[in-house]
């Protein structure tokens, strides 16, 4: 499978893991961490962006919460329609990228964000993609979170449900390695919760 095969798999997505599927469940106790490490910042406005946001349920408790300049990356157009429904309050004050990750961050200037996460996305990105974490080390002023699947030892790639990949990588040797210090971690249900700063 190749990037423009992994793009069309989440770019009609319907039914499991589509935008709806997650607007459905809401918020989680993955929303609460990303927000306590946001809250740690003590930062009034803090520029934060979510790489594969979907429906937008992780930025929506951020909202609830009291942030207000956020942003998101996905590539499920369908996904701001189900937004527009389910966080109309999110809708109408983020800004959004209906596209794919890598179309969009090489177009970002160099610190633009205070705080990117990724919530089971980073995950399924292609290989020959791996370019993008170059270019999150670039943008990412204060806090880098990743909640991705870490896999088993020597499980370089398993496919979801026969359907997508879902590619293994050591995230903490891989962000460390572009310059970030890791400053926390959390084992949580099927993955593991990774917090890094710059250098």
């Amino acid at each position: 499978m190749n990037p423009d095969e992994v793009h069309r798999q989440w770019k009609g997505r319907s039914g499991e893991f589509s935008p709806a599927y997650y607007a459905h469940y809401g918020s989680n106790t993955t929303s609460r961490r990303i927000r306590r490490v946001l809250d740690s910042l003590n930062s009034s406005e803090p520029a934060v962006l979510e790489l594969g946001c979907s429906s937008g349920r992780h930025l929506a408790h951020l909202y609830d919460h009291g942030y207000r300049n956020l942003s998101g990356i996905e590539i499920n157009a369908e996904a701001l329609d189900v937004m527009e429904e389910s966080y109309p309050a999110l809708a109408a004050c983020g800004t959004f990228y209906t596209d794919s990750i890598e179309n969009v961050i090489a177009g970002f200037e160099d610190e633009r964000f205070d705080v990117i996460f990724s919530v089971e996305t980073l995950q399924h990105l292609h290989p020959d993609s791996e370019w993008v974490f170059d270019d999150l080390s670039r943008i990412t002023m204060n806090r880098l979170i990743t909640v991705e699947n870490e896999g088993n030892e020597g499980e370089d790639v398993n496919y979801v449900n026969d359907e997508f990949p879902l590619y293994y990588r050591d995230w903490k040797q891989l962000f460390t390695d572009r310059g970030f210090v890791h400053l926390d971690s959390a084992s949580l249900r099927r993955d593991t919760l990774r917090v890094f700063r710059p250098r």
